[in-house]
């Protein structure tokens, strides 16, 4: 059954961060209660994210011993066929995570409402933000996880790229104009973004030389998310949804649309932002473009800090405004016990150590994520801080994360894999292909919904 792993890791770790009742099962049986934690929804794949799960059971292993702890990593491209397989044939795991909102839509009614155990051992949850404790209460399942990191999303630059081409950085505050004194807006990053966009003969994307078919440089790209738009154009065009809950409609957002209408200019028209085939590009790492360092500007979060270390020379700065309004589209990421663990109590001790306890920090470092416990923000700006030593403007980061979206960009969707499965499909068509009636091709993504958010009510 575990045929699709990548990689299964088998380790021992008692994890004592609170005081729980007395373990009926390491009671009945002297032997260490068995707790499996799945990884691959979300984070922890990458080989930096794999050593340091295993560092930090490895340590556990040499404090505790009442608890074992087996830890499968399954690749993320078939994480979601390893979970549902492992679900049906009643093997399901105890723990899954880190995973963030989309990953969670797919196994909705399956998780284990925490309330119950909290309220039984008397468990503190002051050490977070109680918004960001009921930002996990859902009306139908209860309380489905407790916070562990949220990722700010903002712009990267590279300083290199702005200083050759005598382009002034962008603004690193909101409200704060462009240099020039101009609105630090969506029209203002398309005409820096071009003067950024170089062909093979030095001209920028302006020039009426300009060659569109040898570009060496370009100014702009939504990090990894032109394979789904909803991310591409949330931020800085503000948040919306598909899915209307009222009529059981699909529907299209004015402001995506208006999104949608400007990034096809950019990929097809404008070309300041690289279209399909040169994401995939050799030159442009095969979707890695900021690392490639022939990307000015790119837009993403704080776990993209995994991935750049090529890049010698980059800061952050802040979403440009849409219509007068920043949206800086947030992703979270937590644990979360699923309903069909035999073993609550125990599952909830390995749940507090690795939002709570000694892990969380450790995992938080190297995952990229900005800790949800405001006690260790600090620390783990000192920590970004010490790896980028070209010096890093982290302020922008805990200021994008009070401009999040709403609805998320990632929110449920009925037959969710599904639909977002149709919604990448003609995400890449339409970064792929130019010439598009781009109005009729979103008329016809709703098309292609209807039906499929329709079967889920049957």
């Amino acid at each position: 059954m575990f045929r699709k792993l990548a990689v299964t890791v088998v380790l021992v770790a008692v994890l004592m961060a609170i005081a729980l009742p007395f373990s009926p099962a390491v009671a009945q049986t002297g032997e260490p209660v068995v707790i499996t934690w799945f990884i691959g929804l979300g984070a922890g794949g990458q080989p930096e994210h794999k050593a340091a799960q295993e560092e930090v059971m490895a340590a556990f292993n040499e404090a505790h011993d009442d608890i074992e702890l087996e830890i499968i990593v399954a690749d993320f491209d078939v994480s979601r066929d390893t979970l549902s397989t492992l679900i049906a044939s009643g093997d399901a795991p105890d723990i899954v995570g880190p995973v963030g909102i989309g990953g969670s839509n797919d196994y909705a009614g399956t998780f284990l409402d925490l309330q119950p155990i909290i309220d039984e051992i008397g468990y503190d949850t002051s050490r977070w933000d109680p918004a960001l404790v009921e930002f996990y209460r859902d009306p139908i399942e209860g309380l489905t996880a407790l916070p562990f990191s949220i990722y700010p999303s903002f712009i990267f630059f590279n300083r290199d790229l702005f200083d050759a081409a005598g382009v002034d950085y962008p603004p690193q505050a909101f409200g704060e104009p462009y240099a020039d004194g101009d609105e630090w807006n969506v029209d203002k990053l398309r005409e820096i973004a071009m003067l950024l966009t170089l062909d093979a003969n030095g001209n920028n994307a302006t020039s009426a030389d300009f060659d569109a078919a040898n570009i060496v440089q370009f100014g702009f790209a939504p990090q990894w998310w032109g394979d789904d738009i909803r991310s591409a154009v949330t931020s800085p065009f503000g948040a919306g949804s598909f899915y209307d809950a009222e009529t059981g409609k699909a529907v299209m957002p004015e402001n995506w649309a208006a999104g949608i209408r400007w990034l096809y200019q950019a990929w097809h028209t404008d070309h300041f932002a690289p279209d399909y085939n040169y994401q995939q590009s050799d030159m442009l790492l095969a979707g890695n473009v900021f690392n490639s360092n022939k990307v000015a500007m790119a837009y993403s979060h704080t776990w993209y800090t995994c991935c750049l270390l090529d890049v010698p020379n980059w800061d952050i700065a802040v979403v440009p405004s849409y219509e007068g309004t920043y949206t800086a589209k947030l992703h979270v990421d937590t644990f979360r016990i699923l309903k069909y663990t035999e073993h609550p109590l125990e599952a909830f001790t390995v749940l507090d150590e690795l939002v709570a306890g000694e892990a969380m920090p450790k995992l938080l470092t190297v995952y990229g994520a900005m800790p949800a416990d405001e006690a260790y923000v600090q620390p783990f700006m000192d920590n970004l801080d010490a790896t980028f030593s070209q010096g890093v403007n982290w302020d922008v980061v805990i200021e994008s994360g009070k401009y999040p979206d709403n609805p998320n960009h990632e929110s449920w969707l009925p037959n969710y894999t599904e639909a977002v499965n149709a919604i990448k499909n003609w995400s890449l068509n339409v970064q792929a292909t130019p010439g598009l009636d781009i109005d009729a091709e979103m008329e016809a993504l709703l098309a292609t919904l209807q039906p499929i958010f329709d079967a889920a009510a049957e």
